[in-house]
């Protein structure tokens, strides 16, 4: 049977369009659409069950984005020649995917729920990851699952002062924004990005500029439902509620909560306190009323707990520490503390702690990125590390979560655009969080900063970071400079904006309240600067510079470039000049070739500095070129009947023959007589003879002839065969015949 197809075309303004598609592929899941821009192809599918599983009291929600090498015409690298697990940006995208649809479920929606995007189609000039949040959510849109509303996300980047939606990666590359925004028609909900040093100002009306296109996208969706033909929402088993039961927690609860926050103690000592109200609460219940209604009464006291907390915020301006609505932690620094690293800092805010290393290499270290959209390498990269023990627990460790993945990229973003393009070294920062009470990706921002001035990395400025949250009632707000982990988790809104002293280089955002107003936001914005720039002065008090070299058991860098043409000479057959090379020197060579010039781009890495200058003086011997007319020095190593052999002096291992009849003006009959072995003088070059292609130097020709001394011509040896007859003999012998 033909299948019915359904579409939908969005106009992005300027010529592009993007094209929704349902009907024709994957129609056994709940929702299914293809979304097209250019030649570029995304598959969305969503699936949830029927009925959740027994004791589930969250939803079960998994957002999978994948890149498909066929999408680009491409193998997978690699010796299993399959995709498998995600890269690190696929990872990146479902994060950013999750995040803007996961608020819009039901709340006590528990059914496992699966969102799989795919890349079916390639194009070079459109970036598919901007695609994932609309073509999820068009899916979801086509589905009978319960969700709010329609959502999309964008990429906005401003070139040359204009805002571009959905960038290609090469507008990308000349941008100084590049945010991805995700929001409902109403509401943004979801910010992150890099900047390069610009103003709360300027990165607002980035996001309005992303929003105006995400209303476009959302209205495209509610249009396109409505040809499709909408769904009723399934109907699913609501979450047990007992309003009375809810509202005797409350009254048992809120004030001894109210109380015990407002003492401004440390995490567990109020913890401690609150789980004493709660054990006493339910103390206060027969054993069977328990086994009934446990799980509602943990519930209903984290409500009024929550409640408690959020109220002396906003009514007496109090925080769980006892600290003030703009008042940041105390915080001390130190750098240098590991020995035996390129660089290290540790920094403490409160009861966070971060310990960042930096690690220096060649470009071999460099980070290699394989993907069907994009091949490259990342000279800079940041490795963030959350072990349980830093929050006081004893779990498995499952390598590396999608959560580090996330909080390591963004300081990485945040410290990146900081490191110079010029920088000779790979660069490795690594930080393990060893405490954490809230916002530990931007200790690690600061850590890392300190770790690179540490290690000698001439960073263009230091970058500090803070973590902001915001309670609202709908009256009043509250924005609260360096939160803690529990208000991340009451709040309405949570971000986290890093930058220098000049501007924001990374933010990211998770509104959870609909209609902020961007008043709000600005101002939220204002005294997140104030708290960024307060840590700034501590960072620099500990390290106000970075250090003028690397350490002394830190690996030196020297760049050096020499024609292509040599880059074979100084590898040597089956490497052998260069694996000498390093052995001798203790330093490690690394050989690129430059893709435009196709000169070689020699790197030299060496804790030696003598080991470094031997591997510089035999680049400089193998690529050394004499110039025709110049005079060199160089030295006898070799006797020879027919003249001496001599080697530059200033370059070591190249060698000329110096025939005996260049050695002075007079008759020379042994070398000797003139030269030994050893002996230092002046030679001039005088190119290569055309007839024997041997190099010619001279030594007479820069000393004074001698007075009344006569040359004797050259024996001319093309004399024709009338002058040999001249001599005399056989000028009129008969040539002879051959026999018969």
């Amino acid at each position: 049977m033909i299948p019915k197809v359904h579409t939908q075309i969005i106009e992005l303004g300027d010529g592009r369009t993007i094209t929704l598609e349902t009907g024709k592929l994957a129609k056994q899941a709940d929702g299914s659409v293809v979304v097209k821009m250019g030649k570029a192809m995304l598959l969305a599918t969503v699936v949830s069950a029927k009925t959740a599983s027994p004791g589930i009291d969250f939803l079960p929600l998994t957002v999978d984005y994948r890149e498909k090498f066929a999408a680009a015409g491409r193998y997978p690298g690699g010796f299993f020649k399959r995709e498998a697990r995600p890269s690190t940006e696929e990872i990146l995208t479902m994060r950013l995917v999750d995040r803007v649809l996961r608020p819009l479920f039901p709340k006590d929606y528990h059914a496992e729920t699966q969102v799989m995007i795919q890349l079916m189609s390639n194009d070079d000039d459109v970036m598919p990851d901007a695609l994932a949040g609309l073509a999820a959510s068009a899916a979801i849109q086509l589905s009978d699952i319960p969700f709010e509303y329609p959502i999309s996300e964008v990429r906005v980047a401003r070139v040359d002062g204009e805002f571009i939606i959905n960038p290609s990666r090469t507008q990308l590359e000349k941008a100084d924004i590049d945010m991805m925004v995700g929001a409902s028609e109403d509401s943004v909900a979801m910010v992150e990005g890099e900047m390069n040093e610009v103003s709360e100002e300027e990165m607002t009306a980035a996001i309005k500029a992303a929003h105006e296109a995400i209303k476009t996208q959302c209205k495209a969706q509610v249009e396109f439902v409505n040809k499709v033909g909408k769904k009723e929402t399934r109907t699913y088993d609501l979450e047990e509620n007992d309003v009375d039961l809810e509202a005797k927690i409350h009254e048992m609860a809120y004030q001894k909560c109210y109380d015990i926050a407002k003492l401004g103690s440390l995490k567990h000592e109020r913890s401690e306190k609150f789980d004493a109200v709660k054990e006493e609460i339910k103390a206060s219940f027969s054993e069977e009323e328990l086994d009934e209604k446990r799980d509602l009464i943990s519930k209903y006291f984290s409500k009024a707990q929550k409640a408690a907390v959020r109220n002396l915020i906003l009514d007496e301006g109090i925080r769980l520490d006892g600290r003030k609505t703009n008042e940041i932690r105390p915080i001390w620094c130190e750098v240098d503390y590991l020995p035996s690293t390129h660089g290290s800092a540790i920094f403490t805010r409160g009861e966070t702690q971060a310990l960042a290393t930096v690690t220096l290499g060649t470009s071999r270290e460099a980070n290699q990125v394989d993907m069907p959209t994009y091949q490259g390498e990342e000279r800079f990269y940041l490795h963030y590390n959350f072990p349980p023990f830093c929050t006081g627990e004893a779990r498995p460790l499952r390598g590396t979560s999608r959560r580090e993945i996330g909080h390591g990229n963004l300081a990485q973003r945040a410290l990146s655009i900081m490191v110079p393009e010029d920088c000779p070294y790979t660069v490795r920062v690594v930080s393990e969080v060893l405490e954490s009470n809230g916002s530990s990706s931007m200790a690690t921002v600061c850590a890392g900063t300190m770790a690179l001035m540490d290690a000698g990395v001439q960073m263009k400025k230091p970058v500090s970071g803070i973590a902001m949250g915001l309670i609202s009632d709908g009256d009043k707000f509250a924005v609260l400079s360096d939160i803690l982990g529990d208000e991340d988790h009451l709040g309405d809104m949570d971000f986290k904006v890093t930058g220098t002293a000049d501007g924001i280089t990374a933010c990211q955002m998770d509104i959870k309240i609909k209609g902020l107003s961007y008043e709000i936001l600005i101002s939220a914005l204002k005294q997140a600067h104030e708290g960024r720039l307060h840590i700034l002065g501590l960072l620099t008090d500990t390290i106000a510079k970075p250090n003028a070299t690397v350490k002394a058991h830190a690996p030196k860098m020297v760049t050096k470039t020499i024609p292509g043409d040599y880059i074979g000479a100084l590898i040597g057959p089956g490497g052998k000049v260069i694996q000498e090379l390093q052995k001798e020197t203790g330093t490690t060579i690394v050989i690129n070739e430059d893709p435009v010039t196709e000169e070689g781009i020699v790197e030299i890495l060496g804790t030696d500095q003598n080991g470094i200058d031997a591997v510089l003086a035999k680049i400089d011997s193998i690529t050394f070129k004499p110039v025709v007319g110049s005079i060199y020095e160089v030295k006898v190593i070799k006797i020879l009947d027919f003249g001496a052999v001599v080697e530059y002096i200033e370059a070591p291992g190249n060698e000329v023959l110096l025939h005996i009849s260049e050695l002075a003006w007079e008759r020379t009959n042994n070398v000797t007589d003139v030269v030994k072995v050893g002996d230092v003088f002046d030679v001039k070059y005088f190119g290569r003879d055309p007839k024997t292609r041997k190099e010619k130097v001279s030594r007479k020709a820069i000393l004074p002839k001698p007075e009344g001394f006569k040359e004797r011509p050259p024996r001319d040896n093309n004399r024709d065969h009338k002058s040999r007859d001249n001599r005399g003999g056989d000028r009129d012998r008969k040539p002879r015949t051959p026999r018969d």
